[in-house]
């Protein structure tokens, strides 16, 4: 068969002058060892939690002396729009209507529209002055105690993987949540309750799902325990037994588990096994009393809306008081979920059209049972020691979509926000454009975002890492460092 490409031969003088270039650099090379002249390369030390596996959720110390010892994480699914909500931009109202300039044709959902302006009135909040939209009137009356971080970038405009990356570091499936690297390097507070709980929205859950809360690579018993104020964990009830039995029964089976241990103490698994059923007979008695929303006041219920005649706006509210008491009990990781999976903003904040209504619909939800939340949290003397965390997995553009009623996705410049223990209050870092559009001002990724949640939880994310299939894999990758202007 004849060759159809030509073979490039390589000449004597050719030769001479790739080997002359090669001895040269190899010289240099060698000189520059020898002078220690190349750089060092640093590899963190990774640090292994030691986690006994009859207790794998006992309390463990941080790295370095934490700000928080807790997280709250408010999760907006389906990416609220920052311009309309958080980050003011006066020139939105000189250009509203005009063709947005530089802008591509066709954007993530379809071709592209005009400029429009907030449709939601701002003005300054606190003492801050901070500008911040009418939606959520209860959360603007906050934002001295909030901290802004308006120069977010993301890494996938699709849900699914930009709440994976969001949540996990990743925009693949199979990598552990932030709460599962947090559980497993700092165990619980309470060894009665799961140590990181997920409630879900009460109209469903999230593009992800159990991805947002889920362990990956690392040991199951990590992973987030998934219930809600109106779906509590399933099989808390013995069945066919009365009580007294019952107890009877889950003492000699905690005789016989632990004696099947003494023969066999090497067996880790079998250590965990019943650990976790151990729990789960602790759980009986705590969970029950932990549900029981009738202990609050009239007045406390009034206040986060749990007497609303919104019926999804009165679920929530009652999660939003079962995150509280999650806390207040010792509960590490409390995820709380605004917005299901579904397009078309009916049932999260994904409005590309309709974004007044369905904005507006969503807003209501979230806004005064947040807001009571996070007031009760900071009367308790709970924010001392919580780091809250308000975030959406993306935001949104300045100009319309061609329907002309709502906004497509932006991954380039977002708005999410902390407050409580290790955080400055009242103030905003970074900045978009003048149109809202791209992060032009102390830029960060959410590598960035997630390295500082836990530095303020003690823990040294370059560090933090799990040996899985040839590689220490760790929350932020290879990438992220920590956003020091927000600590206090």
């Amino acid at each position: 068969m004849k060759c159809t490409h030509p073979v490039q031969q390589l000449g004597r003088r050719n030769f001479l002058s790739n080997f002359a270039t090669s001895a040269g650099g190899i010289a240099l090379s060698h000189l520059l060892a020898r002078d220690g002249l190349y750089a060092a390369e640093e590899k963190p030390t990774p640090f292994r939690p030691s986690i006994d596996p009859a207790r794998p959720f006992a309390k463990r110390q941080p790295h370095f002396a934490a700000k928080a010892e807790q997280v709250l994480m408010i999760f907006c699914a389906g990416a609220v729009s920052h311009i309309d909500t958080w980050d003011y931009k006066p020139e939105l109202y000189k250009h509203h209507g005009q063709v947005p300039p530089n802008a591509p044709k066709v954007t993530f959902e379809g071709p592209i529209g005009n400029l429009a302006q907030p449709f939601w009135e701002f003005k300054p909040r606190g003492q801050c002055g901070k500008m911040i939209s009418n939606l959520m009137p209860h959360l603007a009356e906050l934002a001295d105690d909030i901290c802004f971080i308006h120069s977010l970038t993301a890494k996938n405009s699709a849900h699914t993987q930009a709440e994976n990356f969001l949540s996990t570091g990743f925009t693949f499936e199979g990598y552990p949540s932030l709460g599962a690297w947090t559980t497993y390097a700092l165990g619980t507070i309470n060894e009665n309750l799961p140590s990181f709980v997920a409630i879900a929205d009460p109209r469903g859950r999230s593009q992800a799902g159990p991805n947002n809360w889920g362990s990956g690579f690392l040991p199951a018993t990590f992973q987030g325990t998934a219930f809600s104020a109106s779906e509590p964990p399933q099989n808390l009830r013995a069945q066919g037994f009365k009580e007294g039995s019952n107890k009877t029964t889950v003492d000699l089976l905690t005789k016989l588990n632990h004696e099947h241990l003494v023969r066999y103490p090497g067996d880790t698994d079998l250590a965990a096994r019943i650990s976790s059923y151990e729990l789960a007979g602790r759980m009986q008695t705590s969970i029950p009393s932990l549900m029981d929303l009738t202990q609050e006041s009239a007045k406390t219920l009034d206040s986060y809306g749990v007497n609303s005649t919104n019926t999804i706006k009165a679920e929530y509210a009652r999660n939003c008081l079962l995150a509280r008491r999650l806390l207040e009990q010792g509960v590490r990781v409390v995820q709380l979920f605004n917005g299901a999976y579904a397009s078309g903003g009916k049932l999260n904040w994904d409005s590309h059209s309709e974004i007044v209504k369905s904005h507006g619909t969503h807003a209501e939800i979230l806004d005064q049972p947040t807001a009571a939340l996070l007031n009760d949290l900071k009367q308790r003397g709970q924010l001392a020691k919580t780091l809250v965390v308000w975030c959406t997995e993306f935001g949104r553009l300045p100009f319309m979509q061609a329907n002309g009623t709502g906004r497509d996705h932006n991954i380039d410049g977002f708005t999410c926000w902390l407050m409580g223990a290790g955080v400055k209050p009242g103030i905003s870092i970074g900045s978009t454009d003048e149109l809202g559009w791209k992060a032009i001002e102390n830029v960060k990724t959410l590598y960035d975002f997630n390295a500082t949640l836990l530095h303020l939880l003690g823990l040294d994310h370059t560090r933090l890492s799990y040996y899985f299939n040839g590689t220490e894999r760790r929350l932020t990758d290879v990438h992220g460092h920590v956003i020091e202007d927000i600590l206090a």
